[in-house]
């Protein structure tokens, strides 16, 4: 089932006269980096890396810049606590077709045009919540700027074509976590800048917060320009080069989308990635609230202490990533099934610990500490599976899953945290309840030369069975078209079990 024989690579166009790609890192047969350094700046590998991270953590201040004000906005505007519930769920639910069409767009001119624009697009919002004067404006603002959490897609897409599947894990995981960190970040950032314009407007409460909302645009606007000019799409170059030196293909959009529609492990994921990501949107949005008001705390110290659920992405989605490519190595793609479920289920028993603290504050932090580390762990080893599921549609796939979470955080913040008669220690004890019921959706998962969870997957049937004869026509293939997905599959045969790995690559080299 391969496709580079002499036949199907000698239709692949190419272009005289470029010269090879060098690189100072080891790298493998698609130039993907083999190892991730997160003190390094190597271009274009780890340049990427910072530069995927730091666009996904400015749309995550942005987005969650009004939690830790909201007490002072509520005032301002005079709005109730279905109002900044109806404004927090129009701030995940808005990027929910973004994110969806990110990933198309990522598939068509690269994650880095993806990411700046975003950024760029939404940074108008930001300014725009200086001048809002009612709650409707408001919501119509925190739309906006949460469309800005699309640039999740493509910080993981452009992840998943930088390094190798043997560190894509850990790689995926720190990108999005060090992303994800700007909920935290957030959470004592805007109150220490409100202080700042509180002292610069000489006390005008209500002043003071629109003034503060200038910074996040200008980091919108700062770091998209710095996407554009330090990011690279892919280890041999820019996507608009590769095109149209025939090197990579130009994908049909409606093929793409639909070969990635077909595919039932997506839907699976979509899921369940709903209640890892979409529960740590739904607690940057409530948590800051919930302590200010359950345990009549100051601003600031509610916003210090509620910043400790964010911060946990340090390290602590890293963790899961980390966690799900040494499962692999022991086991294969069923080791990293086994990893996401562990995490995730225990990710809901942590959730109605906090739920259950609701008297202590002490007690609340502590599970409150838990529950993230494993939210967080959990979105990690989702990302370990993902850039599995398809190969040639990755960017559709990328672009669901993460709508996935944000459709999560609106069916949480819909049912547990927008009606008055629901006491938020209560929504948080049924979100609990709800991520161990849909974590299940893992055990389906079942990748057929793998496995799944509970069963093994038949060593006859190979990885080019699965990613070029499913997703490919004989012309296509003949046509080249699926040759760099075959050195895809040459590299992704650590996926299987440890007694059939040497087998396969026997049996590779002997096919060639």
């Amino acid at each position: 089932a391969r496709c580079d024989a002499p036949h199907a690579e000698g239709n692949m166009p190419k272009l005289t006269g470029l010269p090879e790609p060098t690189f100072t890192i080891p790298v493998d047969s698609e130039h993907k980096a083999k190892s991730l350094n997160i003190f390094s700046f190597n271009h274009p590998h780890h340049a990427s890396f910072h530069m995927s991270w730091l666009g996904f953590f400015v749309s995550f201040v942005s987005t969650f810049a009004a939690a830790p004000l909201a007490a002072i906005i509520r005032d301002d505007l005079g709005m109730t606590k279905p109002d900044l519930g109806t404004a927090g769920l129009a701030a995940v639910t808005g990027t929910i077709g973004a994110r969806v069409i990110m990933g198309s767009v990522c598939d068509a001119v690269g994650p880095r045009y993806g990411l700046a624009i975003v950024l760029m697009v939404t940074a108008p919002f930001c300014f725009c919540m200086s001048f809002v004067q009612t709650a409707a404006g408001f919501l119509v603002c925190r739309l906006g700027i949460g469309l800005g959490l699309a640039t999740f897609v493509a910080c993981q897409f452009w992840m998943s074509c930088m390094f190798n599947g043997k560190c894509v894990g850990i790689a995926n995981a720190t990108a999005a976590g060090w992303g994800n960190l700007g909920g935290g970040v957030t959470q004592f950032m805007m109150p220490v800048i409100y202080l700042g314009m509180l002292a610069g407007t000489e006390g005008r409460t209500f002043t003071a917060w629109r003034w503060a909302y200038i910074v996040p645009g200008l980091l919108h606007t700062l770091v998209g320009m710095a996407v554009m000019w330090f990011g690279q799409d892919l280890p041999d170059g820019q996507y608009k080069f590769l095109h149209d030196s025939g090197q990579i293909e130009k994908k049909d959009p409606f093929k793409v989308q639909l070969l990635g529609a077909k595919n039932y492990r997506m839907w699976c994921m979509v899921a369940t990635y709903g209640f890892c990501f979409g529960v740590e949107l739904t607690m940057n949005n409530i948590v800051a609230g919930y302590l200010f008001d359950q345990f009549e705390l100051s601003l600031t110290t509610a916003g210090t202490l509620a910043s400790c659920y964010g911060l946990m992405n340090l390290f602590a989605r890293s963790l899961g990533g980390f966690a799900s490519d040494q499962a692999s190595k022991r086991f294969g793609m069923r080791g990293r099934l086994w990893c996401l479920w562990l995490i995730q289920t225990f990710e809901g028993f942590l959730c109605i610990m906090m739920a259950l603290a609701k008297d202590s504050l002490g007690l609340t932090i502590f599970w409150m500490v838990c529950f993230s580390i494993s939210v967080q762990a959990a979105e990690g080893a989702s990302y370990g599976v993902v850039p599995f599921i398809t190969r040639r549609a990755l960017g559709v796939a990328s672009g669901y899953i993460g709508a996935g979470g944000n459709a999560g955080s609106t069916i949480c913040m819909a049912l547990f945290f927008t009606s008055a008669s629901i006491e938020t220690y209560d929504g948080i004890m049924y979100m609990g309840i709800a991520i161990i019921c849909v974590t299940l959706l893992v055990i389906p998962i079942h990748f057929p030369m793998w496995g799944s969870m509970f069963f093994p997957g038949n060593p006859n049937i190979s990885e080019e069975d699965y990613y070029i004869k499913n997703d490919f026509t004989e012309e296509e293939i003949k046509e080249g078209l699926a040759v760099p997905v075959q050195k895809f599959c040459d590299n992704c045969h650590n996926e299987r079990p440890r007694r059939y790995r040497d087998d396969v690559v026997s049996a590779t080299a002997t096919k060639v």
